[in-house]
């Protein structure tokens, strides 16, 4: 689902919970999503820096929200 979420833009653990849910017909939680994302070994390559805490919130990244923003600024989704 991470690697579905376009260059540049964002979607929020809700979101991706919900799309989930739809596409498996099995509900899922935001919880669960960020409990998913911050176990991503490799998120460099799978975008976890697109997803977002609820209102846009930069909530963790593995390696730390300092490298969250950078990656968020190489793609132009903030300016911090």
């Amino acid at each position: 689902m991470l690697q579905t979420i376009p260059y540049g833009q964002s979607m929020s653990y809700q979101e991706v919970a919900n799309e989930i849910s739809r596409q498996t017909g099995h509900r899922s939680s935001a919880r669960a999503v960020g409990g998913a994302v911050g176990k991503n070994p490799i998120s460099i390559i799978i975008p976890c820096h697109r997803v977002l805490g609820k209102n846009g919130a930069l909530t963790g990244y593995a390696t730390g929200t300092d490298k969250k923003i950078a990656l968020m600024k190489l793609e132009n989704m903030i300016l911090v």
